[in-house]
């Protein structure tokens, strides 16, 4: 088997996980909390960060005046699915992500989160 299809079964094969990541600003300490399905699709979040076109716009701006290089993107969580037929993904993720939102606080001079209504 040659090595590019190789590397796409191995991809295929990765168990798809979603949960709460943090995008922090190393020099400012601000941060930026959010959650994905897919873990996978932080390497899209980081693209569109680098084209200029995330969502966030204060975000996107201290990254385009501060660089990458200023940047750090981990995961803080990752959720624990249930065998239940009755599980929700969308509505345990939301939960997860209120319980790092208040606990990390990401608002105003803190980070590059806007409150939600709940």
């Amino acid at each position: 088997m040659d090595r590019k299809k190789e590397l796409k079964e191995i991809y295929k094969e990765m168990k798809i996980e979603a949960g709460v990541y943090q995008i922090k600003n190393t020099q400012s300490g601000k941060i930026f909390i959010g959650t994905t399905r897919n873990f996978k699709t932080l390497n899209g979040l980081k693209f569109s960060l680098k084209a200029g076109t995330f969502t966030n716009k204060e975000l996107q701006k201290d990254w385009s005046d501060y660089g990458e290089g200023a940047f750090s993107i981990e995961i803080l969580e990752v959720l624990k699915k249930k065998d239940d037929p009755y599980f929700n993904e969308k509505e345990a993720l939301s939960e997860l992500e209120n319980k790092w939102l208040d606990e990390l606080q990401p608002y105003e001079e803190r980070g590059y989160n806007k409150r939600k209504k709940r």
